[in-house]
């Protein structure tokens, strides 16, 4: 039996007069949805670094801990952008819900399981399960961003959805200076994170809706007549496509998000160099508490809120829909923030957290920035997997190093041997951007 005919997909069966409020209604909702929900994923990402200097303490080197973290950031790299394409043809809610409560299981165990953290092995192997599920966080999000927010407006809403990251990551270290204070042991930095990630996937289940036309809506850009001109749109663009035209079509033979993808990789490097490595360097180099390291670790962090808005605004109004001038310009920044920070001698706490404030100001702006710019080279039905290619080449190739090569050359060579490769970092990524200059403009 045939069931009735559906509308168009750039069509509504809503009235005119309900469409407006419902979809103000609505994309509030969803943004609120992936917002806190994306920032659930964070607080059981990297909380295990917090964890590493007492493992430093029970015989682990760095060497070790960096192989043992490089699971995450494998994994995710690998699952974002595979998962990306399964999301492409998911149910955006459920996806992104599952995911979070996987990932918070995996860190539960890791806090609550003496075998999880008995090895080497066994560490990496969890980690390695943990960053699988972390990459079911970012394609559904971006998939719901694609649906429910036009091009010409998708920098700065973008740019507000992404800073949620920068909140769950600041969380981590208040958390686990909280679950220090209430249960006196490291562990609790694992399980703890878990049952609040635990909390918010359900909130995603109540928030969360897929896109427009599963609700009745048209398409976004027929809504406001705001259509991308990085391609011609076309509105068979709102039927599903298959894996092979996803993936062949518009990721693997596009240039430009090949160049976008290898700069992401030195951008996540400089990231994730400094980030994972600063609760063991500042408490071996200079001299913090644990309580100074998890809040400076939290103000790298909520910096990048105000950085990362500023960057979508300059990309958007300032260079007019342009990503990679902006990227440039920030990392640039970053340059010279972690210059300072890795000069500064010991013994002037205010200034070493001054740069990681303003590393983290200024290296988010690119992180979120690179993500838009995969999503404008692409059709938004494969948005999911634009951004998990990004994505592989950021976690695979740019966090993977900053935990592994960076824990083995500063164990055989110090710390200034692990700057001078973040700063080379640095310099290359600027180098890549600048390839994609004259053809990244959106308008």
């Amino acid at each position: 039996m045939i069931g009735p005919l559906k509308p168009p997909a750039h069509q509504s069966p809503l009235s005119s007069d309900k469409v407006d409020s419902t979809y103000r209604r609505l994309r509030l909702q969803v943004f609120l949805g992936i917002f806190i929900g994306y920032a659930g994923y964070y607080l059981v990402r990297r909380n295990f670094t917090l964890a590493m200097p007492d493992l430093i303490e029970l015989g682990y080197s760095k060497a070790e801990l960096g192989l043992a973290l490089s699971g995450v950031s494998i994994a995710y790299g690998l699952s974002k952008f595979v998962m990306g394409s399964v999301s492409d043809r998911s149910n955006a809610r459920v996806f992104m819900a599952l995911g979070l409560a996987c990932s918070a299981a995996v860190m539960i165990f890791m806090g609550t399981a003496p075998v999880a953290t008995s090895s080497v092995a066994m560490m990496f192997t969890l980690l390695l399960l943990n960053g699988w599920f972390q990459g079911m966080g970012w394609p559904p999000s971006g998939r719901v961003m694609a649906h429910w927010f036009s091009p010409g407006e998708r920098g700065t809403k973008m740019a507000f959805w992404n800073i949620a990251h920068n909140i769950g990551g600041g969380l981590v270290g208040p958390l686990a200076i909280l679950a220090m204070a209430m249960f006196a042991d490291w562990h609790a930095i694992l399980y703890l994170h878990g049952f609040f990630a635990l909390g918010v996937a359900v909130f995603i289940l109540v928030m969360v809706r897929d896109t427009p036309q599963s609700q009745g809506l048209p398409a976004i850009e027929l809504h406001r007549n705001d259509y991308p001109k990085a391609f011609d749109y076309d509105p068979d663009h709102e039927q599903e496509f298959s894996a092979k035209e996803i993936f062949f079509d518009y990721v693997l033979r596009n240039r430009l998000l090949w160049f976008i993808a290898v700069a992401n990789a030195f951008v996540y490097f400089v990231r994730y160099g400094v980030l994972d490595w600063a609760p063991t360097y500042l408490g071996e180099v200079k001299r913090f508490s644990f309580e100074d390291t998890g809040w400076a670790y939290a103000f790298y962090e909520f910096a990048g809120i105000p950085g990362t808005l500023l960057a979508g605004w300059m990309s958007d109004k300032v260079f007019n829909g342009r990503r990679a001038p902006a990227s440039i310009l920030f990392m640039l920044a970053t340059t010279v923030c972690v210059i300072v920070y890795w000069l500064n001698p010991a013994g002037h706490p205010r200034i070493d957290t001054a740069m990681l404030i303003g590393i983290g100001f200024f290296v988010y702006g690119p992180v979120m920035l690179i993500g838009v710019h995969a999503l404008d080279l692409a059709p938004k039905k494969a948005a999911g997997t634009a951004a998990g290619f990004t994505g592989l080449f950021g976690y695979v190739g740019g966090a993977v190093g900053a935990s592994v090569i960076i824990g083995y050359v500063v164990d055989a060579s110090g710390w200034n041997a692990g700057f001078a490769l973040i700063i080379g970092a640095c310099i290359t990524s600027m180098i890549l951007l600048a390839l994609t200059m004259r053809h990244s403009q959106h308008a």
